[in-house]
């Protein structure tokens, strides 16, 4: 079949004085038809090619479908006279969300049913759900598009009727003031940024409705939320590096809004109370790795703050949790997490033990001060989503929840994971790897190994187990994680040397990680693959760029990978609250340093490996058009016969397609390709 040619329409940009082609600046009109016909050839062409594979993608489907309980249920959470319950049944793809009054054995009220909700829906998601503080109201937000812009809904649920109050334009969340009367709801602007915090009165026309907060500052998005202790509710306005959190008593919604600190360049903080203080976790006076101190409500400036947990070089501090005998924390080692318990009474501290060389171990949900009980999660390469209760008294832990891996085929001990250490190019760091293998698969030149990253944000992909996965596993595969720079892996230093002038280092460790597998003879470049998302698709990218032979094939899912053109252009999602990520492109220095390395701007007439690029038509974070234009740029000038697949959900957004099971035929699809590439289908 022949491969899908987009036209060249030629466009000059030009900024300081560079001049940039750009042949494929026309696929940015979503409603121009060649844009949808070309995106529906690159469909076919796809589909076409992995013809052969369609009855193993069943079987993936089916295989990854089987391992999961199809009635499964949350955890019930006692809260406010209410057990709560999120459950599915069999053969439904949508969460319904329902309560018990006071005990489990009471009838079962169903809150919201979101199957009923989603009918005639390609695409449907439901983000928030929250009662009221007097049990008998819930908003809900709802989006059908897959653009993450939600619209806010209510329901009486004394009488199951859903109220007319509808608010359009929101981020989905709503948090009710104590009177039952009053909601705080944010809206977005044109380039989706969550910038206005209104109140709106049940009852009353939204257009009406009052605006508390308006932040102009397109760096910035604001937030609304509750305290653990419901009696404040708190707005927040932050960037990548500053934070400014102002607050009302619950009890009064027409009070004057205070502010805990007005925002300062390179100040976070964030904010929880308790009794008469705030405490507040925070990178003040040169805390990198955060601390966190409390100050009196009455008078809350950062002249104010006092150390509770100090600052500590060699630790990370991610969050905490209040109680009224205990403060836990939760903190970053080595990269691997840890659940610090400190008797307030005596004086104690420990950790939680935890013993898998690598894992993912977190504060769960825990909405009383009064308890002796804290619930948390852990889970690994290995040991599927376990949920735990540990009794902070006499400690002792029981086990709530552990996920369930239906099939028949699942034992733990039958997989091993290991964590290892690459070194970096520049010698300044060494690179951890995670990795988890059958423990029948053997570690040689021949064996498959797909490398994943992200990088960016400071956000850390940690161990977790994975139900999908098991089918590469199984099959000889070797799943490893790079936990590169640009994360906070190893500290917050690991993310500060992974972005804006430093971003190379994201796509140099990884290199160096493959490079490290190679050499210790867990596999060869016939056998390597990588995989990323989102900004893990601009690290794939622009990897294949510097190095396209080291790895086999690629899979980059919803890529960020026109860098320079999007952080030129204000008015697209996100660019201007991402300057302190990549640096604004109207600083030459930053524009000829992201240039460098963006994937769309660095494609060259030469050999690149075989490539699997997905995305969604309705993608709100990262535009179609941006892979879109990245693979028709790769057909015009890569020299190899490699395979170049390029497929766009024309009916879901970043997240990829709604439902509980449906996303599992794109993990079907790109597996698939992996195994196509290795000749194991």
């Amino acid at each position: 079949m022949k491969t899908p040619q987009a036209k060249k329409i030629e466009n000059i940009l030009e900024i300081h004085g560079d001049k940039r082609i750009d042949n494929y600046f026309w696929m940015n009109d979503r409603e121009n038809p060649e844009v949808i016909k070309y995106l529906e050839e690159e469909n076919t062409y796809a589909e076409a090619m992995m013809k052969e594979t369609e009855a193993f993608q069943e079987e993936l489907y089916e295989e990854m479908k089987a391992r999961y309980k199809k009635d499964d249920e949350s955890i019930p959470y006692f809260f406010n006279e209410y057990w709560y319950i999120v459950r599915y049944e069999e053969g439904k793809e949508y969460p319904i969300f329902c309560r018990r009054h006071k005990t489990l054995e009471n009838p079962e009220e169903i809150i919201l049913d979101v199957n009923i909700l989603a009918e005639g829906h390609e695409f449907f998601e439901v983000a928030n759900v929250a009662v009221s503080p007097n049990n008998e109201l819930a908003s809900f937000s709802e989006d059908n598009v897959g653009r993450r812009i939600y619209s806010l809904n209510f329901k009486n649920l004394k009488t199951d009727e859903i109220l007319s109050d509808t608010i359009e334009n929101t981020t989905g969340k709503a948090v009710w003031a104590n009177d039952n009367k009053h909601i705080f709801y944010i809206r977005k602007d044109e380039s989706l940024r969550a910038y206005k915090v209104y109140r709106h009165e049940l009852g009353t026309n939204p257009l009406e409705d009052v605006l508390i907060f308006h932040e102009e500052d397109e760096t910035f998005d604001v937030n609304v939320f509750k305290t653990k202790s419901l009696e404040y509710i708190f707005l927040a306005s932050s960037s990548t590096i500053s934070d400014e959190h102002h607050f009302i008593p619950s009890d009064n919604v027409f009070a004057e809004w205070k502010v805990i600190q007005p925002r300062i360049d390179n100040l976070e903080y964030s904010v929880e109370h308790y009794e008469d203080e705030f405490y507040i976790i925070t990178n003040a006076d040169d805390a990198t790795n955060f601390k966190i101190v409390k100050t009196k409500i009455d008078n809350c400036g950062m002249e104010n703050w006092v150390d509770v947990i100090p600052h500590r070089a060699e630790v990370l501090l991610e969050g905490f949790e209040i109680f009224k005998d205990y403060l836990v924390l939760e903190e970053r080692e080595q990269g691997l997490l840890q659940i610090k318990i400190i008797n307030e009474k005596n004086g104690e501290t420990y950790d939680l033990p935890f013993s898998d060389p690598t894992y993912t171990a977190y504060i769960g949900l825990n909405l009383e001060f009064n308890t002796d009980i804290l619930r948390y999660g852990y889970t690994s390469l290995t040991v599927p989503s376990s949920t735990f209760e540990y009794n902070m008294k006499d400690k002792t832990t029981k086990l709530l929840k552990q996920q369930e891996v239906l099939g028949g085929k699942f034992v733990a001990e039958n997989y091993i994971s290991e964590r290892i250490w690459a070194n970096s190019r520049d010698g300044e760091a060494k690179i951890p790897i995670s990795l988890v293998y059958h423990k029948d698969t053997k570690k040689t030149a021949e064996t498959p190994v797909l490398l994943y990253g992200y990088g960016s944000y400071g956000h850390t992909v940690d161990a977790s187990f994975s139900n999908v996965r098991l089918s590469i596993l199984d099959r000889g595969f070797i799943y490893a994680i790079a936990h590169i720079r640009g994360g906070e892996y190893l500290g917050r230093e690991w993310y500060e040397d992974g972005k804006m002038l430093f971003k190379k280092n994201t796509f140099f460790d990884f290199i160096d990680a493959g490079k490290y597998l190679i050499k210790e003879n867990y596999t060869s470049s016939k056998h390597l693959y990588a995989m990323g998302g989102s900004a893990g698709g601009l690290l794939v990218g622009a990897v294949v760029n510097y190095e396209p032979q080291l790895f086999n094939g690629i899979v980059a899912q919803v890529p960020f990978v026109d860098v320079v053109t999007t952080m030129l252009d204000e008015t697209i999602p996100l660019t201007t609250g991402e300057y302190d990520e990549w640096g604004n492109p109207n600083d030459e220095e930053y524009y000829h340093y992201m240039k460098e390395y963006s994937p769309y701007d660095n494609v060259e007439a030469k050999d690149y490996p075989h490539m699997l690029i997905t995305t969604g038509f309705h993608d709100s974070q990262v535009q179609y058009w941006e892979p879109a234009k990245w693979v028709a740029k790769l057909r015009e000038l890569k020299t190899d016969n490699n395979l170049l697949l390029f497929k766009t959900d024309m009916s879901s957004g970043h997240g990829g397609a709604s439902g509980r099971f449906e996303s599992l035929k794109e993990d079907a699809l790109e597996y698939a390709f992996l195994m196509k590439l290795e000749n194991k289908i």
